[in-house]
């Protein structure tokens, strides 16, 4: 576990100044409201000390870089959020609207789909990439999750014992 040491307002200010200037480099601006934007940062220089990345503060890390990799600042949403709201989902990052002060940031609704939806779009992409090389059919034991190639599924899972028509073909 990371050594936790003291965030100070120091190094809030620091980090508030190299993204305000890579953010407007790149043609994103940060949220006008200083002190909500210093909490914001904040937030992830916690996350980071937690997790070892900036995890979005506005949502529920799993503390597994690779479950959270869509959520480390800035993440996945942030522009599909922008273009449709005008800020991301934690508003760190606004619009040019937002930014000059002629409209505010307002609530808006988690693009990010839930876990398992997240682990199933994986699963589903890792089977797509690999169906048109593989000899055999693989069976998912819908217990356990155990995989196997083979042209039927076993008549008993290995790890739970369950029986064969628990097995659904995976790929």
């Amino acid at each position: 576990m990371n050594k936790k040491t003291e965030i100070t307002d120091a190094a809030v200010d620091a980090l508030l100044d190299r993204l305000g200037r890579e953010a407007e480099g790149s043609g994103y601006h940060l949220n006008p409201d200083r002190e909500f934007t210093r909490e914001l940062l904040r937030s992830l220089l916690v996350n980071e000390q937690r997790y070892g990345y900036w995890a979005c503060p506005c949502r529920l890390a799993a503390g597994d870089k690779a479950e959270d990799l869509d959520i480390i600042c800035p993440c996945d949403y942030r522009d599909a959020d922008l273009n449709e709201f005008g800020s991301c989902f934690c508003a760190l990052y606004v619009s040019q609207e937002i930014a000059d002060g002629k409209k505010q940031a307002a609530s808006i609704p988690e693009r990010r789909p839930a876990a398992a939806e997240r682990r199933a779009a994986k699963a589903d992409a890792v089977a797509h990439a690999i169906a048109g090389k593989l000899a055999q059919p693989v069976w998912r034991c819908k217990v356990c999750g155990y995989l196997c190639a083979r042209e039927e599924p076993p008549g008993v899972c290995p790890i739970c014992k369950a029986k064969k028509d628990r097995f659904e073909r995976f790929i």
